[in-house]
């Protein structure tokens, strides 16, 4: 099993993407059945499709992260961030970072994140396309490596919050 997190981009159309890759038969199989057969109010995992009746290989589940909330917000996550996705996975079967040999062997699940306020189609699709390929390098290469993580043990942050002890404020 391959796990992997990325961030790109900036503002509404930045893209958060989880991956969990890993072989059709074995628990990330099981929880990809599971997360298609059971969806919930404003939240249907779907297989992404690079092209309608052409889904990326490996066969990957689009799991969003944040309930939908309108139209716009749908289209966004239905269209430019999973194509994005769909792009992203195939990058990294060209690049070898998922052996060809292999997709048909495996699945991945791709938690994502797109922001209710997005309105930039375009700049959804690239982010999520430029996090999903970053995402799947990552789990590949098991990074960050532990050290790169306890080295910022002292200072945490995240795009909506910075503690006061690093912001001055203390």
């Amino acid at each position: 099993m391959e796990l992997g997190e990325a961030f790109v981009g900036q503002g509404p159309e930045a893209a958060h993407l989880n991956t969990v890759l890993g072989h059709r038969d074995g628990p990330v199989g099981t929880a990809w059945a599971t997360a298609l057969a059971t969806p919930r109010a404003g939240h249907a995992a779907f297989v992404v499709v690079a092209q309608p009746n052409l889904p990326a290989k490996p066969m990957t589940l689009f799991v969003n992260k944040a309930t939908i909330e309108s139209e716009r917000h749908g289209t966004m996550t239905w269209g430019p961030a999973q194509l994005g996705v769909a792009s992203g996975v195939l990058d990294a079967v060209a690049d070898g970072t998922i052996s060809l040999a292999s997709v048909e062997d495996l699945v991945l699940i791709a938690a994502v994140w797109v922001d209710p306020s997005a309105d930039d189609a375009d700049l959804v699709f690239e982010n999520n396309r430029a996090a999903t390929a970053q995402a799947l390098r990552a789990g590949r290469r098991s990074l960050p490596a532990i050290g790169d993580v306890l080295a910022v043990r002292d200072e945490p942050i995240n795009g909506y919050y910075v503690p006061a002890s690093l912001r001055g404020d203390a």
